[in-house]
This record gives C-alpha cells, sequence and structure tokens, in this order.
C-alpha cells in the first residue's frame, strides 16, 4: 500500500460531497478503507439503544468520509493543496504542500 498522504491531525478540507467546502482537523484514519473520520464534518445522526454505560435517544456522530473528498489545508494561505514528498538536506522525508512549497509539520 502507498504512504497515504494525510495523518491524524492534519487540518483538511471536504473537496466533493454535501460537505463541500467544510473544514475540520482528522481525528481518526481508517487506511484499509481508504477513509478518515473528521471532526463536524460528515455528521450523520444515529439510534442509539440505551446501555448500561450510555443513554438511549438519537445522538449525532461523525461519520468516516472517503479521502478522496478531502484535501490537505495549506499552511500558509489556509486553501486547498495537494501534497508531495521530498527529502531534506539531512535525508529527512517530508511532506510539502504543492500550492506554495512549504513543508506541511509534523504533529
Amino acid at each position: 500500500m502507498a504512504s497515504l498522504k494525510i495523518k491524524k491531525g492534519d487540518h483538511v478540507i471536504v473537496i466533493a460531497g454535501r460537505d463541500k467546502g467544510k473544514h475540520g482537523e482528522v481525528v481518526e484514519m481508517l487506511p484499509k478503507e481508504q477513509r478518515a473520520i473528521v471532526r463536524g464534518v460528515n455528521v450523520v445522526r444515529r439510534h442509539q439503544k440505551q446501555t448500561a454505560s450510555q443513554t438511549g435517544g438519537i445522538i449525532s456522530k461523525e461519520a468516516p468520509i472517503q479521502l478522496s473528498n478531502l484535501a490537505l489545508e495549506d499552511p500558509k494561505d489556509g486553501k486547498p493543496t495537494r501534497v508531495g514528498f521530498k527529502f531534506l538536506e539531512d535525508g529527512k522525508k517530508v511532506r510539502f504542500a504543492k500550492r506554495s512549497g512549504e513543508v506541511i509539520p509534523e504533529r
């Protein structure tokens, strides 16, 4: 499997679907399904049965969203950007924003 360009903790923008234009932080990555859970994006309402630890009712929670519908937020101007990989002089592999050329900081 190829190295994923989006990681947990990244700030992303939704570029397609009903939540197009929304921003959020990646809470969880699901690499096998090529999906991610983003805070405040793709919120669905679920009927929750009451258990000993949880109360019942209708709850809102984030559902996984396809990675192809997400774009990383450029650290320079906050607009959607594609991601590239490059090696620094010290041999470290880093991600960079193709829009601005800025290195994406590790979280």
